[in-house]
């Protein structure tokens, strides 16, 4: 039995500025701080993060297909060589932290890996930091209100097909969307259908150099980066309150 530790640490979408302080802290204090690469291994968002508050000696890159969707069993077979070598440092080290972009408890590759490690390393001790999600940015960046009074909030992965979007767009509340850069053109066509662009803003690349920030209504169907964000806020009748 291991008396090891397994850290998620969310480092936010990009911004080292909005990394906690709790953040900062769990990956000073681990023995070694994984983060997540494609395959190619260059270096990802969130090991670029992670490098403003670690030395480069600290940081172990692990390889986890992030960009495989079509082939199952190459995807598998690298998300169980990516919890291999997690296991392999966790029996070598009391405290091991992986970043994660975001929250490690949405949308996360760390969901994936720690269910891994319990299989693997039984007796890990498993914590996650929250971490500031690309929605929060973007509505901080933009201006869009994410909900008032009593609106409820729906995020959707496009990545479930854009007719999940579709119907959350068909309701009530605001919409958040992640994960849609390659279906850009339907994404702008569900907004269209149901009346929702003119509101709806844009994001990719939040508080970095290459940021981008645009109204939804001045896209125009092309590809967009993958980590792309979309908000469309609640229909409003514009008076203060009216939802409570």
């Amino acid at each position: 039995m291991s008396s090891s530790r397994l850290i998620g640490v969310g480092v936010g979408p990009g911004d080292p500025e909005l990394v906690t302080v709790k953040g900062v802290n769990a990956l000073r204090a681990a023995d070694v701080v994984v983060v997540p690469v494609m395959d190619t291994g260059d270096q990802g968002r969130a090991e670029a993060t992670v490098l403003h508050y670690v030395g480069a000696e600290k940081v172990v890159r692990v390889v986890f297909a992030l960009n495989e969707r079509t082939d199952r069993g190459r995807r598998e077979a690298a998300w169980d060589a990516a919890g291999g070598r997690v296991a392999q440092l966790l029996r070598e080290h009391s405290s091991v932290a992986f970043a994660t972009i975001g929250d490690p408890n949405v949308y996360s590759t760390f969901t994936y890996l720690a269910q891994t490690i319990g299989e693997l390393v039984p007796g890990t001790v498993i914590e996650t930091v929250p971490g500031i999600t690309a929605m929060q940015d973007l509505a901080a960046r933009s201006g869009a209100v994410l909900t008032e009074g009593t609106e409820p909030l729906t995020l959707v992965p496009v990545t479930a097909g854009a007719a999940v979007l579709k119907d959350a767009l068909s309701g009530p509340g605001t919409v958040v969307a992640y994960k849609f850069g390659r279906q850009a053109q339907a994404v702008v066509e569900a907004l269209r259908e149901t009346g929702r662009i003119e509101d709806a803003v844009w994001g990719s690349a939040l508080g970095l150099p290459e940021e981008s920030i645009r109204a939804a209504a001045e896209l125009d169907g092309r590809p967009l980066p993958y980590l792309s964000t979309l908000i469309a806020p609640a229909r409003r009748d514009g008076g203060r309150g009216g939802k409570l």
